[in-house]
């Protein structure tokens, strides 16, 4: 019924591509109520979106984020529309992942003699965003592009072209080795190293770059986890540059920036060459507090140049006073074993055969510390993990069959083919680490839980465990436990997809903590 009420809207079928025409043809038989139509047809003009609305509804959120389509709410929209307006009156406005067409309709109304270009693979969405260009009576000044945004040809433009949207979010996993080649010879253009490992949104930063001229502005919302991460290196060399960088507004991971995700939004603002002007940065608590991305600290591009992470220029951690070391003089953190397998290592009713003595009760989700708190006092509701030692004469006859049984078993499920299997010195010996005196988790939205280990658990990889350099007291321990849940934040860490902030083990170290003489005394 979408595509029916999207056809009836556009009426003239006419300018569809081939894909919009074959939706279109495949709906030709469904009737629209004439009533439904006027009350759509009015919801779109008080500035609503009721195809976009019904499309959200109609996929699932599993369908939307594999296309990447996460459709922009309007404050976000209109406050990157001040933005460009505050800069220039564009000519020409380019939306390169413009599904229903929230960018392009508030473009079209900011800036009324301006040509419009929205680009959208999906037919669906494209039959929908003409349907709403045809609303608003911007047909002739607008052009749909259904295809993909990094094979787009622009013809030149006298005057300025704005860029602006929200490209769509695809993980590297789901991208092609033929465009991840593209993307690497293309930036390697600009004598930037790239990875194969961006997701899609970086690809059309590059191709944004390509079409673009000098003096051509533009404003994008995605994720934020570029800004930290390996793979964004080159984008963050490219608005250095070549792309221009203006302004960084990075949202609470608490602001729902992309409906029915969890992850922390970045806008980037950009003039393309522009390499003089300092970068204005900001934290953004609240949509509210967007104010057309007029606000923000103004930094010199050159930090931008020498600092690998850029959160911490957006989130500058607390100076290091006279008063203060670094929690790394105290402890060596280090991350929880690998199992390699935890379907296999964790234990289930497959090993209810095993040995007590080899299933270890052990930290196994972030939870277990999230719910235990400061103290982690009891090993009851722990998981156990299967560590057998590599020698196996240590046990009776009873449980080294037991113990043998399991192993074939483990082998059939491929256990001794991992990555992890392959690279120990026993396949099946897991080698936990010794009982950490404190345990943290190092990834979640939200900062890390400290947690004494009482009981001595040990842990896998989803925590890291803090062991002391020296001596210290279970007063000392505790006191200091106390201090970092109160006082680390998330902006200690680094932002990924997801909205996830991590903390490397080397960043548990450089955290600034007080003398522990000062926090016992």
């Amino acid at each position: 019924m979408l595509i029916a009420m999207s056809c009836a809207l556009v009426g003239d079928l006419t300018c569809l591509s081939d894909s919009e025409r074959k939706l279109a043809k495949a709906n030709q038989h469904l009737s629209i109520d004439q009533n439904e139509l006027a009350q759509v047809r009015q919801a779109i003009l008080a500035g609503d979106d009721p195809l976009g609305d019904a499309f959200l509804q109609m996929r699932t959120a599993l369908q939307r984020r594999s296309d990447g389509a996460v459709y922009t709410p309007a404050p976000i929209v209109e406050s990157m529309m001040s933005w460009l307006s505050s800069q220039a009156t564009p000519a020409r406005v380019v939306d390169p992942g413009a599904g229903s067409g929230r960018f392009m309709i508030a473009a079209g109304k900011k800036f009324p003699h301006a040509a419009l270009v929205g680009v959208e693979m999906d037919p669906l969405a494209a039959l929908m965003l003409r349907a709403n260009l045809q609303v608003h009576g911007w047909a002739e000044r607008a052009t749909v592009l259904v295809q993909d945004y990094r094979n787009v040809k622009l013809p030149a433009c006298r005057g300025i072209t704005a860029f602006v949207g929200n490209p769509p979010y695809v993980r590297h996993h789901d991208i092609g080795e033929f465009w991840k080649h593209w993307y690497a010879s293309r930036f390697a253009e600009f004598g930037i190293k790239a990875s194969g490992l961006a997701g899609l949104h970086l690809h059309f930063f590059l191709q944004t770059r390509l079409l673009a001229k000098q003096g051509d502005i533009g404003a994008f919302i995605t994720s934020a986890e570029w800004l930290d991460v390996n793979y964004g290196s080159a984008l963050r060399h490219l608005l250095i540059d070549e792309l221009g960088g203006l302004a960084l507004h990075v949202l609470s991971p608490t602001v729902e920036a992309f409906p029915g995700t969890a992850s922390t939004a970045a806008i980037t603002c950009f003039r393309v060459g522009e390499t003089q002007v300092p970068m204005r940065v900001r934290s953004v608590p609240t949509l509210e507090l967007l104010n057309g991305l007029s606000k923000g600290q103004e930094i010199a591009r050159d930090k931008f140049q020498t600092q690998k992470r850029w959160s911490i220029i957006v989130h500058p951690p607390a100076s290091h006073t006279s008063g203060e070391i670094e929690l790394g003089e105290f402890f060596r953190v280090h991350r929880g074993q690998v199992t390699g397998a935890n379907n296999i290592w964790i234990a289930g009713e497959h090993a209810a055969k095993l040995p007590d003595s080899i299933k270890i009760a052990s930290v196994t989700k972030a939870r277990d510390l999230i719910d235990a708190g400061e103290n982690l006092k009891c090993t009851q509701a722990l998981r156990r993990v299967i560590d057998i030692p590599a020698d196996l004469d240590e046990f009776d006859r009873h449980e080294q069959r037991n113990i043998n049984a399991f192993l074939a078993w483990a082998r059939t499920q491929g256990a001794d083919r991992s990555y992890t299997a392959q690279h120990r010195k026993t396949w099946w010996s897991v080698g936990l680490k010794d009982p950490a005196p404190i345990l943290c988790t190092y990834m979640a939205r939200r900062p890390p839980q400290f947690t004494l280990n009482i009981c001595g658990a040990r842990h896998i990889n989803i925590a890291h465990g803090l062991y002391p350099r020296q001596q210290l007291s279970p007063e000392a321990l505790a006191t200091l436990v106390a201090w970092l849940n109160k006082n680390v934040s998330t902006d200690s860490g680094r932002t990924y997809s997801g909205g996830l902030t991590k903390f490397e083990p080397k960043e548990i170290e450089r955290l600034h903590i007080p003398r522990l003489e000062t926090l016992t005394a």
